[in-house]
């Protein structure tokens, strides 16, 4: 069976940015809150009207274009998110309409930060079984503006933000060696949004300043990330036959500095190996693998023939790895 590697990556993120001297303005917090439990000093913001599509747009032109091809040459469009413009159509099918294709097919993934890790597991699988050639894939996300800024807890994490690859059927072996995914539905309250959703749909009595609160549990979603970084990671290895020493390059999920760190250390990956934005992106959900990755290339850091590993927790509880060769 083929395989797939990414021929080109993108990014967009909105031109405003939100410091977390910012946030003090209207959210019971502090820079010095923030920086010392999550490492985040900034974020950027959608526009009002803006919405998630809108982020995917250039992120996915500019992966197009990275990639030597033309819009015409891709054969399906994956966007992962767990915020997209409507609740239906997919985002996926609103931004096949905004980049002009016909008759190829799109659709979203909803595991959320764990949603780039899908995606690029499907899309591998679909171009290694032959049913597409070139496949777009997105992580797209606006989180800030639904954001219940009382509850500093979740409210300072989140920013805005799109990531964009273009996947193609690979030769020579490089390319995706290997995909993991995990997840443990029996926890899933450790981190969710309850309202909103058939079980508990909005009305015009339950809906106010509540209404998109994200409930967390830090410190039990800190110890399993951890853990699951760990383990999964260490599956991803296992399966290609390669050490930690062999990997080049890490790019994990961008939720937390801390757990990066500790599950850096954990694994054994020496500190100049990890790519970490957080500090100015925050956490940006499906899209911060995709951002991070298109980050790394851009400033030299991933070279031909380079081991990538990328790993993700998120809620769901869910988590992934992968190995590339670049």
């Amino acid at each position: 069976m083929k395989h797939s590697r990414i021929i080109g990556t993108g990014m967009y993120l909105p031109e405003q940015v939100l410091t977390n001297t910012d946030l003090q303005a209207f959210c019971d917090t502090t820079d010095e809150w923030i920086r010392q439990r999550t490492g985040i000093e900034a974020r950027h913001k959608a526009a009002e009207g803006e919405g998630t599509s809108d982020l995917a747009l250039p992120a996915a032109e500019m992966a197009i274009a990275n990639a030597g091809l033309r819009t015409d040459d891709i054969d399906a469009v994956i966007c992962c998110t767990v915020s997209p413009d409507q609740i239906f159509p997919a985002t996926a099918n609103i931004l096949h309409g905004k980049l002009g294709l016909k008759n190829v097919g799109s659709f979203d993934i909803n595991a959320a930060c764990s949603g780039f890790m899908a995606g690029l597991m499907t899309s591998n699988a679909l171009i290694a079984s032959g049913v597409h050639e070139t496949i777009l894939l997105i992580g797209c996300e606006i989180q800030t503006n639904r954001m219940t800024w009382k509850n500093r807890d979740t409210a300072v994490l989140f920013g805005d933000g799109a990531g964009a690859v273009v996947l193609q059927a690979a030769a020579n072996g490089h390319g995706v060696l290997t995909t993991h995914l995990g997840s443990d539905g029996s926890s899933y309250e450790i981190l969710h949004l309850p309202r909103g959703g058939s079980a508990q749909p909005y009305t015009v009595e339950n809906f106010d300043e509540d209404a998109y609160t994200i409930y967390m549990s830090g410190g039990e979603l800190f110890k399993r990330a951890v853990i699951k970084f760990v383990e999964v990671t260490q599956e991803a290895l296992d399966a290609t036959g390669l050490t930690m020493d062999d990997i080049d390059v890490f790019i994990p999920h961008q939720a937390n500095a801390r757990i990066i760190e500790a599950a850096g250390q954990r694994m054994g990956i020496a500190p100049e190996k990890v790519v970490m934005n957080i500090q100015k992106r925050g956490n940006t959900t499906a899209a911060s693998i995709p951002i991070a990755l298109h980050e790394a290339v851009e400033e030299g850091r991933i070279h031909e023939g380079d081991h990538v590993l990328l790993a993700s927790f998120g809620a769901g509880l869910t988590w992934g790895a992968s190995i590339l060769k670049w």
